[in-house]
């Protein structure tokens, strides 16, 4: 008899995981909560080395429709002068396109959308997932990839609680119709920053969301950090009729008054091209949050992605850590004969990554934490936003980060 997956959460952590059982002969079932395809959902994301291996080991090949080649990093003022550039030339990607290949590739009928599981139990014959609609599935094996508010880690460590980081990120895609020909031109394909005190501002080209049809066509991806106190979070996370959306606000739901205000502080704060695209879009904003888990295996139950981990943005490996999180699983399956052998390995080896990972990343965004914190003790290291430290370590490739490449 074949062994058996259930994979709580269908994005992409648990599309990797669930695709690379497969091609060990694994029966995998995904459950995902959103009730839709979650193709519309994502934004722009750094697109790795590692994470293109993963890809490529399942079939799917790096094209125009998973990546644009970003040229030079630039940072400029606020009136589009040229502070600093550096060489980059790294690929960068769009959620969604790396989504539908890996969703397309899944069969069908063994994904299910609309499952919110609410508990699980293990015991000698296996373990057994509970979901909010009375239903049961039983497996080997339970992978939680259920994301920044996983049910499946809340169980196993209920004493942990995703941290607010002091800051959240606005962020947007851009058809690159909607922003004037001037404006492209001077965009072109470089991959900008602007660091009003205390924030950080960039963006750059992504694929189009409809590559098949739209092969030549980019849009541009743009995220702005800006600090926020716990007063002002809830404040813009209130919608008009005076609910509070602690969880998150959706887009549509945000107050036209918070649109307005950050719109102005574009034009203020940035340079005139940069604010266009702000000026040109729908924002939406996420609070960014830390999330450290004690272990990432429990019995027959293991964390991947950030369900695991979640490190700040400024890394540049959400999704790539996702991937080397499924791939890890996978080898230490292929490898081990004893499954409690495999997944001792894969908690011991993706740990200490997820760490590393997390206490980088707090170090990068501690500039931006400290406008809304003050009153913690700030170094003058921490303080640091110069663009010559910035724009080389803000997503710099694994290679180029000793104490992470090491656990690569």
């Amino acid at each position: 008899m074949k062994p058996r997956a259930t994979v709580v959460g269908g994005s992409l952590g648990g599309l990797f995981a669930a695709n690379l059982l497969r091609s060990l002969g694994w029966e995998v079932e995904v459950f995902e909560r959103v009730g839709d395809d979650l193709a519309a959902r994502g934004a722009g994301i750094g697109t790795h080395t590692e994470l293109l291996a993963v890809l490529a080991k399942l079939g799917i090949a790096m094209d125009e429709r998973l990546g644009v080649e970003a040229g030079d990093r630039i940072c400029v003022d606020r009136d589009g002068r040229e502070i600093y550039r550096t060489a980059w030339g790294h690929t960068m990607g769009a959620w969604a396109n790396d989504y539908r290949p890996l969703k397309d590739r899944f069969p069908a009928a063994h994904y299910h959308f609309g499952k919110t599981a609410v508990s699980f139990q293990e015991n000698p014959g296996g373990i057994t997932v509970r979901f909010d609609d009375t239903s049961e599935v039983r497996a080997d094996l339970l992978i939680g990839a259920d994301g920044l508010r996983s049910t499946i880690r809340a169980q196993l460590f209920p004493h942990i609680e995703p941290a607010y980081a002091g800051y959240v990120a606005w962020r947007s895609i851009v058809d690159e119709t909607a922003i004037s020909a001037a404006t492209r031109k001077w965009l072109a394909n470089k991959y900008w920053f602007v660091l009003p005190r205390s924030e950080m501002m960039l963006c750059y080209q992504v694929p189009s969301k409809n590559p098949a049809s739209e092969p030549e066509r980019r849009d541009w991806n743009w995220v702005w950090y800006r600090p926020v106190n716990d007063a002002l979070l809830r404040d813009i996370s209130t919608d008009a009729s005076g609910r509070h959306h602690a969880l998150g606000i959706p887009p549509p739901l945000l107050r036209p008054d918070v649109v307005s205000r950050l719109k102005r502080e574009a034009k203020e704060l940035l340079a005139p091209q940069v604010g266009e695209l702000v000026e040109s879009s729908q924002p939406f904003f996420q609070a960014i949050y830390d999330v450290e888990s004690p272990s990432l295996a429990v019995g027959r139950t293991l964390l991947l992605g950030d369900a695991a981990f979640v490190a700040r943005p400024h890394v540049g490996m959400g999704v790539t850590k996702g991937a080397m999180d499924a791939l890890c699983l996978f080898n230490s399956l292929k490898t081990q004969p004893d499954l409690d052998a495999a997944l001792s390995r894969y908690d011991n080896l993706r740990s200490e990554f997820g760490r590393r990972c997390v206490a980088r990343a707090r170090r990068l965004g501690s500039y931006i934490e400290a406008a809304a914190r003050p009153e913690r003790g700030w170094t003058p290291a921490q303080l640091d936003q110069r663009p010559e430290r910035v724009l080389h370590e803000v997503a710099a490739a694994l290679a180029d980060i000793p104490e992470l490449a090491l656990e690569v």
